[in-house]
């Protein structure tokens, strides 16, 4: 767990650790296995399947707005290599204004 707050507070110093617990808890078995707790963001289906199940699904916007938070996540994570899931998924959850739904 403190490995995924300390990724995310790259991004946003004052990360609530119990919003990033909540996100880690969501994703589950996913995390377990390395390619699937990384995001490509080269990858068309892979945004879509994080605009679909996270934005529209878990967070409750539209398409539109999902897909606009995605790529900027996208871009501000452009310099990052390894984009950790949790810590997209948290920020896209930030940029829509859905932290403290969570």
């Amino acid at each position: 767990m403190s490995d995924y707050l300390a990724n995310v507070k790259k991004y946003d110093a004052g990360a609530d650790a119990a919003v990033v617990d909540k996100i880690v808890k969501h994703l589950g078995i996913a995390l377990r296995n390395r390619d699937s707790s990384l995001v490509s963001a080269t990858d068309p289906k892979e945004l879509e399947r994080v605009r679909d199940s996270w934005g529209v699904k878990k967070l409750g916007v539209d398409a539109a707005k999902a897909e606009a938070a995605v790529a900027k996540v996208a871009q501000t994570m452009h310099g990052e290599h390894q984009k950790g899931r949790v810590t997209f998924y948290y920020l896209v959850a930030k940029e829509l204004g859905k932290l403290q739904t969570l």
